[in-house]
């Protein structure tokens, strides 16, 4: 459990830019507890987005939690710190993420 993950749900519709970003989350371990579209180990990604929707600051709060973990915000299971990420990625999955639907 060392990473934010992402779900393979993918369908013929994904863009370029969407499906790289797949890529980049499976590449940093961040399926291993996260999916699109269910909970996992952490919450998905259409939950996270949900949640954040109205918050201007919402990828450098993500960003930061990616890169440094942290606990309470879905319960009990805390999140790791990811130090396989750099600053730039952890912005791109964050910015990834919060484009769920």
């Amino acid at each position: 459990m060392r990473s934010l993950l992402f779900f393979l749900c993918l369908s013929a519709g994904v863009s370029a830019p969407a499906l790289a970003d797949l890529e980049l989350a499976k590449s940093k371990n961040c399926m291993t507890c996260h999916a699109v579209d269910k909970k996992v180990i952490g919450p998905s990604f259409k939950d996270v987005a949900a949640k954040y929707k109205d918050d201007a600051g919402a990828v450098d709060k993500l960003a930061t939690k990616i890169l440094k973990g942290g606990s309470g915000v879905w319960g009990p299971v805390p999140m790791p710190a990811n130090t396989q990420v750099s600053e730039a990625d952890a912005k791109k999955l964050a910015a990834w993420v919060l484009q769920a639907k």
